[in-house]
């Protein structure tokens, strides 16, 4: 199962082990994430569950606002919702300053739940109801990314019958390819994102006519699990031309919302340096004079995430089969996107045996719930556990209940101790609010 952006062998259990800090190895305790014993977490609480760590989300943070900080770049940083929305994740994030960019109503009002004021949340996407938009604009919504030319008049209309002023920023469509993967790529013409490039001129000035309306700027986003800096300064010379383009025929930009996207590494290479970005971004708007805003995701709470599972059997049918209690409906990642995910086991003795190769797979009745094929693997027994790496962001979110599957519970590591942040799901909940007719 390739990962979307890296061809190479897959690393050794140990390979990946010494490129996350967040783990180590105990040959007692067994495999721990940010201290604490991945066991202790699987014997409370069961598996399978969601592990993440505060310590590793802060820090992530940190070294992207300091990658700035050191280039001498003001940058606001609006965590994106959609990577992981829990609560808990929100709130962490909230006391680091983040704001939060969010693409519904329901992330808009998860986000101030978690302490995030309205005036620091953006809101992003191409389908904002009236009902949704009524409801952020009344909430006092610091700025709303707009998609379309149709959005704009959506927006006024509502903006003038509450009697507020909307702040928008276009979200250009610069129609360069971000070198990820299909289904996460977002700035391509082919694309539903965003207002095609030689449109913005028109609809800037539309915009800033229309009641209700304060257009302060332009927003961008080209994708997710970007690894390279060249498509984002190919985005941001388009970003940062407009920008000028626009002022030369007399309109206000005060804000360029260069989106997020940035990649993680799944297997042992590095991901995107916060550095390398922010050395790219200083280069580009440089002189630009702009509110700076980006929209990361995945960079801060991926690599800050774990599923434990526990192996249910061995199977051996001309090749092996390792069938985990984790499933399709908790990870959806490689089923939807071919996505690799590390895979270590808990018991340190597994370090040391003999590996064959194996197809890592979940119980539910498709073929696609698998989590890794031909991956060199020691024998794991029924009981064994095993920690499915980079697991925090489009994890949860993305969970359903297929096969009547109970949603898994949660756990926040901080401070050497840990914390369930989520109740496993009961199964008679599956049904709760379902209504069989009488006739």
């Amino acid at each position: 199962m390739a990962d979307m952006n890296f061809t190479g062998p897959d690393p050794e259990l140990q390979d990946l082990l010494a490129s996350r800090p967040q783990l180590e190895m105990h040959a007692q305790d067994g495999l721990c994430f940010e201290g604490v014993p991945l066991n202790s977490i699987a014997d409370q609480y069961g598996t399978p569950v969601w592990v993440y760590g505060a310590e590793t989300i802060r820090a992530r943070y940190a070294s992207l606002h300091n990658a700035f900080a050191a280039q001498g770049v003001p940058i606001h940083i609006h965590y994106a919702v959609k990577a992981n929305d829990h609560l808990a994740i929100l709130n962490l994030l909230h006391k680091q300053n983040a704001g939060a960019d969010v693409v519904s109503i329901g992330e808009f009002l998860r986000a101030t739940k978690a302490g995030i004021a309205a005036k620091n949340i953006v809101y992003s996407g191409v389908g904002k109801s009236e009902a949704e938009l009524e409801t952020a604009l009344a909430a006092g919504i610091g700025q709303i990314n707009a998609e379309s030319a149709e959005e704009v008049e959506m927006i006024s209309t509502v903006a003038s019958r509450l009697g507020v002023i909307a702040s928008i920023a276009l979200r250009m469509n610069p129609d360069v390819d971000a070198g990820t993967h299909a289904k996460i790529t977002t700035g391509l013409a082919e694309n539903k994102f965003g207002i095609a490039a030689q449109d913005i001129p028109a609809i800037y000035a539309r915009s800033s006519s229309l009641p209700g309306l304060q257009v302060v700027g332009i927003a961008m986003h080209i994708g997710s699990q970007i690894l390279s800096t060249e498509p984002y300064r190919l985005a941001y010379e388009k970003g940062a031309a407009m920008v000028r383009a626009l002022r030369q025929t007399g309109q206000n930009v005060e804000v360029l919302d260069i989106g997020g996207g940035l990649g993680i590494g799944y297997q042992d290479e590095p991901g995107l340096s916060p550095d390398a970005f922010a050395t790219m971004v200083r280069r580009v708007t440089n002189g630009l004079d702009v509110k700076l805003m980006m929209e990361p995701g995945r960079y801060l709470v991926g690599p800050a995430g774990l599923l434990l599972g526990s192996v249910i059997l061995q199977k051996r049918a001309g090749k092996r089969f390792v069938v985990l209690d984790a499933a399709m409906n908790d990870l959806m990642r490689p089923a939807m996107y071919e996505a690799w995910h590390g895979i270590l086991p808990l018991d340190p003795t597994a370090y040391r045996s003999a590996m064959s190769p194996a197809d890592v797979v979940g119980p539910i009745c498709e073929t696609a719930d698998q989590f890794a094929k031909n991956r060199a693997l020691p024998d794991l027994k029924p009981g064994n556990r095993v920690a499915l790496l980079d697991a925090g962001a489009y994890g949860a979110v993305m969970s359903s209940t297929y096969n009547a599957r109970p949603r898994p519970c949660a756990v926040l590591v901080d401070q050497g101790g840990f914390h369930l942040i989520t109740k496993r799901q009961e199964v008679q909940a599956l049904w709760d609010g379902e209504i069989v007719p009488s006739t």
